[in-house]
């Protein structure tokens, strides 16, 4: 079982930097794709970035590819999302979530995931 704990989100003004924080707990965080999602107030949830498990691939949604690292502490059990040039649409609650299994693909079924973190950036 893995219980992830998402910290670091708040207020924004538009173009200013935010890095959010993932804390899993459990002895297996090395052998699992984490990612982060968002979800904005009546929409559905969105990929945002995401990391293979331990040799460094990272993934990216269009919307953010250029502006936003998701990198990750193997040895912390810590994930992180480094989020640049914040845009008003990039308001949402962005939650952890954690697949046990090596890559993340548009498929892959994402088993665990934290409360979320709201991130607000106003214009």
């Amino acid at each position: 079982q893995v219980q992830l704990v998402e910290s670091g989100g708040g207020l924004v003004q538009a173009g200013g930097s935010l890095r959010l924080s993932c804390l899993a707990s459990g002895r297996m965080f090395s052998r699992y794709a984490m990612a982060w999602f968002r979800q904005a107030p009546g929409k559905g949830r969105e990929f945002v970035a995401a990391s293979s498990a331990s040799d460094g691939f990272t993934y990216y949604a269009d919307s953010v590819k250029g502006r936003s690292t998701i990198s990750r502490d193997n040895a912390k059990n810590t994930v992180w999302l480094q989020m640049n040039s914040l845009k008003p649409e990039d308001t949402a609650v962005y939650f952890c979530a954690g697949a046990p299994r090596p890559y993340h693909s548009q498929s892959t079924i994402y088993n665990y995931w934290g409360q979320g973190t709201q991130v607000t950036v106003s214009s």
